[in-house]
């Protein structure tokens, strides 16, 4: 069957190149095209699926459908990537809808609003590709859609799609990831295209073109918005307030199509009619891929639970978001392990059918799906999802709770900032509060977001509890916990008064606070983010400023350990000002001091307070290293902290001088391998000498080992295994008789004797500090993690080191999520950041990474205490 639709593609591909489409293809698509609309041949000089569209190519050739059809097309730039690419989407409707584009526009705006419409209001379908930049065929999908859109002539159902509904086409998400994955291959391909996966063509080198230029996983970016691709579409998004978005993907090249229902676990803030819309979209694809004989798959895999995808963030503001899955190609044509070979050409027509299929479902069903979405956020608004009011404190890390509100304000939730001393619910918040109604047509993505845990089905849970009992994995796909206040470190709580204030623009700088009036110096209390960027930019521009690792109270003021003082006898009239202005700048709180003199604590002489000096940075890079890790780590230093990230390449190391750096980041990965001897030796010299390792999660297992460690932990195996059971050579070639008596017993004697836990699918913990450590500075009251995975170490022995952070005892360890029992006990009082003295440096281990999808800000504080403040307490 594949064979033969094969050959009808290559006629189908034929006619998109230019001729018109002879009868014998007409099954599956109809009619003739309109030869005034380019064809992608025409344009670029290839037809469609017979080569991977270039990001440039995929430019000239949207560009030209617009000129062509200015009655029917309408091109926007609505983001530029870090690299400089635009990103643009196309809107597209029949001339006479076009016409009164704006119209419809602001009538969706109204309906969003959750107020009713004037009639006005058209449907809008947002077809989203490629925001995995190597996930190549969904481009050229978006390409082939609009050009059938726009030049099919006697297609009852493309003239339906443009009549009845509006289009948006978002052809290319994630042009910086292409651009990488598309030159790779060129680079790796010869004569012919190669089948064998083993080939360099479709063994990407690192990083890999899933990722943007950070190398984030732009699809988990929604609400976090820490990428300008994510937040020039969420504008987009909001303006057009689309009822169907669809997000097109490819998955392992073995695999056929995937299209929703999804599976479970739903998100319990998904509606009734948002579930049997998605039915009746996904009978719509079956139609058209039984239609041509090709296999797919539903309810398997990807589920709607996490809320920062394409599907599930948009399927929270009342659109029917889904992911579509294809089976990928990675290049030109891919031998898969049945014997089959998989053609672009095949990946790209399947996405194609699937775009159609679901644009048509919305042109059939107009009215039903402007309704639900209408009714959706009426309901909302008038409080159907919840009365309740989440309440921001301000006085607890005011900048993260400040960049809060902004970035729910991005999403098109209202928020209200409430300035000076007041009370609510019965609790006074002196610095203020942010309100956030759930009266409002988001309600439903704003309960997602702040509310302390979202559960998953009792079903679901005991489903993945027996399949663990039988040594099965489990089926979530994501984390389970995303409580973006704990997460950024401030304090959310529900209350159930109305709050009143102004509301918060989602573009307002956040105003700095100052306090006192002395000349003596200004000090800079350690208290967030926004304080570590101030002092990190300070220190870029040449003023002098030390830090106290101990408490100190002046003129009445109590100040916390971490606290910077810039001297004004150290620094010029001119520095000191510039200082000020960097506060204004970031939003930063200042405190002017009178004198030197303190009443508790260390004075400004003391050896408490060290001279900061701006530290060299280098990060591991390469094989290795996860590129995610490597990624969002240094996003978190350069763009957040200020502070400017020299990437060495992993197999470099070895010889690489580093004399030239203060600091070496170790992101997660296994980078022991690529390091070799001498990578490591060069690693272990450099810390001797002074400097400063930072390893991050399993990495340092590469750190740990051997007779004299850098790093003195260990990672577990799980509870009740003992690894020194497993592969005991001294008993010889035969295995000791065992009885087995039960269904128990013989579960047991299955069992990897040295296997590590359960695999942690990602949950917010709770972790308490040792208050007498630089490195805890600013976490006196202990800090929210993310704890993912596997791995859980040893504790440090007092004689090696200090655990500055553990997770906390078993009955208080869990803020949000879902955690394995066995997990939950074994975790717990073990250590998350550790620190240990070699020779005149230390090392700084991290169990897991804080840097994680940079949405875990609350502990920026705690990055740049290893990566800022340690070099100065080294040297």
């Amino acid at each position: 069957m594949r064979k033969m639709f094969r050959g009808r593609w290559l006629v189908v591909l034929a006619a998109l190149a230019g001729a018109a489409l002879p009868a014998s293809a007409q099954s599956f698509i109809e009619g003739q095209f309109d030869p005034a609309i380019p064809t992608l041949t025409a344009t670029v000089g290839h037809a469609p699926g017979t080569r991977i569209t270039s990001p440039d190519q995929t430019y000239a050739y949207i560009k030209a459908l617009a000129e062509a059809a200015p009655d029917r097309v309408r091109l926007v730039q609505y983001a530029t990537s870090w690299e400089g690419r635009p990103l643009y989407y196309l809107v597209m409707s029949a001339p006479q809808n076009m016409a009164r584009l704006d119209a419809i526009r602001a009538d969706m705006a109204n309906i969003a609003a959750g107020r009713p419409g004037n009639g006005t209001a058209m449907p809008v379908t947002w077809l989203a590709y490629g925001v995995h930049g190597n996930e190549i065929s969904s481009t050229d999908a978006a390409l082939m859609t609009a050009y059938h859109l726009l030049a099919a002539q006697g297609d009852d159902r493309a003239a339906k799609i443009m009549a009845e509904t509006i289009v948006v086409i978002d052809p290319m998400q994630n042009p910086d990831g292409r651009a990488r994955f598309v030159n790779n291959f060129l680079a790796s391909t010869g004569i012919a295209p190669a089948a064998d996966r083993q080939a360099a063509e479709h063994d990407e080198p690192w990083p890999s073109g899933r990722v943007n230029h950070y190398m984030f996983d732009l699809n988990r970016d929604w609400f976090t918005l820490s990428q300008p691709e994510t937040r020039g579409k969420v504008a987009a998004i909001r303006q057009w307030n689309p009822v169907v978005v669809i997000d097109l993907h490819e998955m392992g090249g073995d695999e056929t199509y995937f299209f929703s229902p999804a599976a479970q676990p739903f998100s319990p803030n998904l509606t009734p009619a948002q579930i049997r819309a998605y039915e009746l979209i996904g009978r719509y694809n079956a139609a058209a891929f039984d239609a041509r004989g090709e296999p797919y798959f539903t309810r398997e895999v990807y589920d709607l639970f996490y809320p920062g995808y394409g599907d599930t963030w948009n399927a929270h503001q009342g659109a029917i978001g889904s992911t579509y899955e294809q089976g990928s190609a990675r290049g030109l044509v891919w031998k898969r392990r049945d014997g089959t070979e998989l053609t672009y050409a095949d990946t790209v027509a399947n996405h194609f059918t699937a775009s159609l299929a679901t644009a048509a479902a919305v042109a059939d069903n107009p009215q039903k799906f402007l309704s639900d979405f209408a009714a959706y956020r009426a309901a909302n608004a008038g409080g159907g999802a919840g009365r309740g009011t989440y309440v921001i404190d301000l006085a607890k890390r005011r900048w993260h709770a400040e960049r809060l509100g902004r970035r729910l304000a991005e999403q098109g939730i209202t928020v209200l900032r409430r300035e000076g001393s007041t009370t609510i619910c019965g609790k006074s918040y002196p610095q203020g509060y942010l309100a956030v109604s759930q009266a409002q047509p988001a309600a439903r993505l704003i309960r997602s977001l702040l509310d302390r845990d979202t559960p998953l089905p009792p079903d679901f849970l005991a489903e993945q509890e027996r399949r663990r009992s039988v040594d099965l994995p489990h089926e979530l796909y994501d984390v389970t916990a995303w409580s973006v206040g704990p997460m950024a470190g401030v304090d959310v709580q529900l209350c159930n008064a109305a709050a009143s204030g102004e509301p918060l623009r989602a573009d307002a700088p956040i105003a700095p606070k100052t306090e006192g009036s002395g000349s003596f110096a200004v000090a800079v209390p350690w208290t967030d983010g926004g304080q570590a960027r101030l002092v990190t930019l300070a220190l870029r521009e040449g003023i002098e400023g030390r830090v106290t690792d101990k408490a100190f109270t002046a003129a009445g003021r109590a100040y916390p350990r971490g606290t910077v003082v810039f001297p004004a006898g150290s620094n010029t009239p001119e520095k000191m000002a510039r200082l000020t202005a960097l506060a204004r700048e970031v939003g930063a709180h200042t405190v002017a001091l009178e004198s030197g003199w303190v009443e508790s604590g260390p004075n400004l002489g003391s050896e408490r307070f060290v001279r900061l000096t701006l530290p060299r940075v280098a990060v591991a890079w390469d094989d290795g290293i996860s590129q995610l890790s490597a990624g969002s780590l240094r996003y978190v230093l350069e763009q957040r902290i200020g502070l400017p990230v020299t990437p060495i390449r992993t197999s470099r190391l070895a010889r690489a001088d580093l004399g030239n750096y203060d600091v070496v980041l170790v992101p997660e990965g296994d980078p022991s391998s690529v390091l070799g001897e001498g990578g490591q030796r060069n690693l272990r010299e450099f810390v001797r000498r002074g400097g400063v390792l930072v390893a991050i999660g399993d990495s340092l297992e590469t750190f740990s080992g051997g007779d004299n460690p850098l790093l003195a932990v260990k990672r577990e195996a799980a509870l009740g295994r003992d690894p020194a059971e497993a592969g005991d050579e001294g008993k010889g070639a035969l295995a000791e008789a065992v009885e087995i008596a039960s269904d128990a017993d013989y579960r047991d004697a299955i069992k990897d004797q040295a296997a590590l836990p359960d695999t942690l699918p990602g949950a917010l913990l709770n972790v308490v500090g040792e208050p007498d450590h630089f490195l805890s500075a600013g976490y006196d009251d202990g800090a929210v993690v993310l704890a993912t995975g596997t791995q859980i170490f040893t504790p440090l022995g007092r004689d090696k080191g200090v655990n500055v952070l553990r997770f906390a005892a078993p009955g208080n360890l869990i803020a949000s999520g879902y955690v394995w029992d066995e997990n939950r006990r074994q975790l717990a009082y073990k250590p998350y950041l550790m620190a240990q003295q070699q020779g005149r440096g230390l090392v700084i281990g991290f169990a897991h990474d804080p840097s994680t999808r940079a949405y875990l800000e609350g502990l920026d504080l705690m990055i740049a205490n290893a990566v800022l403040v340690a070099p100065s307490r080294v040297l």
